[in-house]
């Protein structure tokens, strides 16, 4: 049987097992080359370096139980996964088959395109595991003779698996999988918008929604590959949802509590500056990459032969709070998440809710909102 890669003759064959039917082909991949790059298993699969049943393949494709796949995976160091033990991100919640972190601001989830040697969550998470014991670092690639089954079963259990996205300068909850089924499950409810998620977001201007009421925007989002992937409301683009209501007001600016009904890419950005509210410090979508206390402050006296810090150098957006199911509800509906539930299972089983506090540079910035710039009633 040809491999069809030319020149390489020692592509290895795998099959799928049926217990792993219905798995993206890239997050397969991730299981079987643990110690490599997610981004550059996606590359892999684009230039022809893996195919499915014969055929070359897509990354986002799912595998099926019984597929044969052709593995000619580079397996230089380039590929490496970058791990980032400077980075110890604090654990929210966890439990045997999920957890969820505190992720920084500042950090992506996953290598950015050309960024690859950088920082990650994801290599954070690895190097945590590492630092646990779990798995020696040497020991994340297959062993010589190893079934790769067994590799596959043995990189499970010691990465866990990220299951959605937070963009790199937002900080707040992201949930990662332990086990398989967790994964599995997870997925399967970020798809159908089943998790619940509450967002902080300060933005400019004095926004017009009464206390205590609730605005819908219901915009469809488009990525649009010619502005590098920049996101603008489209017909034609993916029916997008997002809820809106007041927390706090200020002179020139508002602290909104957002939740997403869907997940598109950058949806509360563009939401909110369509709506014409951009957040305070967004450089893609409003008009500053970071907030100065002399824009607040009137007469404000720079210190001499200091520049100034500013008060808040990334988005002004945060992930407060998740619940995310611990079933489907293919059965019987899921209960109403609790609304005062604080982080940890709800009462009936149905939920894990997790909240993360507000960080230092937003409460800094919101106190001295509230000092130099409060609203006159």
């Amino acid at each position: 049987m040809s491999t069809g890669f030319e020149g390489l003759e020692d592509a290895e064959y795998h099959v799928v097992p049926d217990d792993y039917h219905g798995l993206e082909l890239d997050e397969y991949l991730c299981l079987l080359f643990a110690g490599r790059a997610k981004g550059f298993l996606r590359q892999q699969v684009r230039t022809g370096r893996v195919l499915v049943d014969g055929e070359p393949a897509l990354p986002s494709q799912r595998v099926r139980g019984n597929q044969v796949l052709v593995l000619a995976i580079d397996q230089s160091e380039a590929g490496a996964a970058p791990v980032a033990p400077e980075y110890e991100v604090p654990v929210l919640y966890e439990d045997e088959r999920l957890m969820v972190v505190d992720k920084p601001p500042g950090l992506a989830v996953e290598p950015e395109r050309w960024k690859r040697d950088a920082a990650t969550l994801a290599g954070a998470l690895l190097a945590r595991a590492r630092s646990a014991g779990v798995v020696p670092a040497e020991e994340t690639d297959a062993s010589e003779g190893e079934d790769p089954e067994a590799t596959l079963e043995r990189a499970l259990g010691f990465r866990p698996r990220i299951v959605h996205r937070l963009d790199k300068d937002t900080s707040g909850c992201v949930v990662a999988a332990k086990e398989l089924e967790t994964e599995r499950l997870l997925r399967a409810a970020f798809e159908r918008g089943i998790p619940s998620k509450r967002y902080l977001a300060l933005v400019e201007g004095e926004h017009p929604l009464p206390d205590g009421e609730m605005q819908l925007i219901d915009r469809p989002l488009l990525v649009d590959a010619k502005k590098g992937g920049k996101v603008r409301v489209s017909g034609a683009g993916k029916p997008s949802q997002t809820e809106v209501r007041v927390v706090e007001r200020f002179h020139g600016y508002t602290l909104l509590e957002c939740r997403p009904r869907t997940g598109r890419t950058h949806q509360i950005r563009v939401h909110l500056a369509t709506e014409g509210f951009p957040l305070v410090v967004d450089p893609l979508y409003g008009r500053r990459d970071a907030l100065l206390l002399s824009e607040l402050k009137r007469n404000y006296r720079a210190k001499r032969g200091r520049p100034e810090r500013p008060l808040c150098a990334r988005l002004t957006l945060h992930a407060a709070s998740i619940a995310v199911p611990t079933r489907l509800p293919d059965e019987r509906p899921l209960a109403p998440v609790p609304e005062q539930l604080g982080t940890g299972p709800s009462p009936d089983g149905d939920w894990i809710r997790v909240v993360s506090e507000t960080p230092k540079d937003l409460l800094q910035t919101l106190r001295q909102l509230r000092k130099v710039r409060p609203l006159q009633r």
